[in-house]
């Protein structure tokens, strides 16, 4: 008999229940690098205990998390958080309508081609 399983999409889930995920994902990055809590804790410089706790998602916080991913060699996952903006269609073409689209040399004054007064 085969069970089928629901995951919720991340909206659907509550801050506790992502968090838990998240602490799940890098207890898993860590085994399939068959590395020890002890020896990631001694990589990160943080306790054993705060490793246990962050991996049951009830210590975690967002400068361990990146200890962990950098000892691990994970940073990359943090990447998306790092995109530069993309620029909407309608501001580049405001930018664009800004810009010069010809070359053109200046017109002399017409006060100057005129003679001083006397007065």
């Amino acid at each position: 008999m085969t069970q089928i399983s629901y995951t919720p999409s991340l909206p659907e889930m509550s801050d506790g229940a992502i968090l838990k995920e998240i602490c799940k994902t890098l207890k898993q990055l860590r085994v399939n690098k068959n590395v020890s809590q002890q020896h990631l804790a001694e990589l990160t410089g943080l306790n054993r205990v705060t490793i246990s706790r962050l991996e049951s998602g009830r210590a975690a916080n967002l400068v361990t998390i990146v200890q962990i991913l950098r000892a691990l060699n994970e940073l990359d996952m943090l990447s998306p958080f790092f995109k530069a903006p993309e620029i909407s269609p309608i501001l580049m073409w405001k930018v664009q309508e800004k810009q010069r689209h010809r070359a053109y040399t200046a017109k002399p004054s017409k006060e100057t081609d005129r003679p001083e007064s006397e007065w």
